[in-house]
């Protein structure tokens, strides 16, 4: 759905890979009024409003037909569709010119299953386990970022993680990827993350990882989903790693109390409509050009205008996290591109000097886009997974 705000104030909510921003602003944030007035004048013509929502229209894919085109543009607000349209393109994904995807290590057991969590949604869930001659050492639960999924580049991560001896687990949110809901809506992020809570809480209390270290690792908003897990579990996890971690918005484009009170109002009203407008940031995610190509070829992904819900429940979390960022205690890894435009290094390196943790490592990567486990060169992409299972070595027994 789209909203129109006359904007000379903006907000801008950190990402996933090749996502978007959103902003929204007033322009004149100092008089209540106009507060109040729109609000009526959305309340009042909410309902035509609602008619008018559709889709953004998702561009073509490059070197596909026509055919698998037209199954990738269809409406994925629900997850039937997102599980047809994986299912037709995962033979071409599979082909692609990606380390990731091409490097796959043998041997390795992948098991996919759907399981309904206990607010009845059927959750689309996965591991990676090493070879059966190989010990696990320890077991990494991930968390994926805004509009992704545990599939398609995640694969190749998980495998070469698992090939270094460790379980990997990974679900997707309630509304992302292949599990059912609303696509794009997060309703309640603690909800979100109570969810991923219920679903690692049953991974750890199953026989095939009793006794075993048990990490988590968190890409962009799915740090702060991390980040909030630990939060609320401070002695349940082993260790925890970051990835370009979305855990605070930097000062400088951090919205008026107006306007964040305007999107909180406009959200009650209208909590799954679209904000505009929308930026594509595949150009900031990927630094190289080639695997900035491949990015639509992650069809599942959400990538139609913010839900002015979801963007409410990302503001009011990253304002959390911030507040509480000097309880994290657990071990920790931060990794991050130097050179991101779309989370801030900078909240890395304020998250590593204010966490209470005595055991944490902070590591920039020079030049380093957002997605400095796809859209890196070969070689950097295998440096940043070998730091991850170095680190995961020197924490396990």
């Amino acid at each position: 759905m789209e909203l129109t705000v006359p904007h000379s104030s903006a907000i801008v909510l950190p990402v996933s890979r090749q996502r978007s921003k959103f902003l929204i602003g007033s322009s004149d944030c100092q008089k209540n009024s106009l507060l109040f007035s729109y609000s009526g004048k959305i309340r009042r013509s909410a309902r035509s409003v609602f008619v008018m929502a559709m889709a953004a229209e998702r561009k073509a894919i490059k070197g596909v037909s026509a055919e698998l085109n037209a199954i990738a543009s269809q409406k994925l607000d629900f997850a039937p569709a997102r599980r047809r349209v994986r299912e037709a393109f995962t033979p071409v994904q599979q082909q692609l010119d990606h380390i990731l995807l091409k490097m796959a290590p043998s041997g390795i057991r992948p098991e996919e299953s759907y399981r309904r969590n206990s607010k009845g949604l059927e959750i689309f869930c996965k591991k990676w386990l090493p070879k059966p001659e190989v010990p696990m050492k320890g077991i990494l639960c991930f968390c994926h970022g805004y509009g992704d999924t545990c599939t398609f580049f995640f694969e190749g991560i998980a495998k070469y993680i698992a090939a270094a001896g460790y379980g990997v687990y990974a679900l997707d949110y309630p509304g992302f990827g292949l599990s059912e809901g609303l696509h794009g809506y997060i309703p309640s992020f603690d909800q979100l993350v109570d969810d991923v809570i219920e679903h690692y809480t049953n991974i750890k209390s199953s026989p095939e990882t009793s006794g075993l270290p048990h990490f988590l690792l968190g890409q962009s908003m799915g740090g702060a989903v991390a980040l909030k897990v630990h939060l609320k579990q401070p002695q349940a996890w082993d260790g925890v790693v970051l990835v370009a971690p979305m855990c605070k918005i930097a000062e400088d484009v951090t919205p008026p109390e107006t306007v964040q009170t305007l999107m909180i109002l406009l959200s009650k009203v209208l909590p799954s409509a679209k904000l505009v407008p929308v930026k594509d940031l595949a150009e900031l995610a990927f630094r190289d050009p080639k695997k900035r190509e491949l990015a639509p070829y992650n069809v599942i992904s959400y990538s139609g205008r913010v839900r002015l819900k979801t963007a409410v429940e990302l503001l009011l979390t990253t304002r959390e996290i911030e507040s509480k960022v000097e309880k994290v205690c657990a071990p920790v890894l931060i990794l991050h591109g130097a050179a991101d435009k779309v989370t801030d290094p900078l909240v890395s390196k304020f998250l590593y000097e204010k966490a209470s943790s005595q055991d944490k490592k902070l590591k920039l990567y020079e030049g380093g886009y957002h997605s400095i486990l796809e859209g890196e060169s070969d070689e950097r992409i295998l440096t940043v997974m070998n730091d991850i299972i170095s680190w995961l070595d020197s924490h396990c027994p």
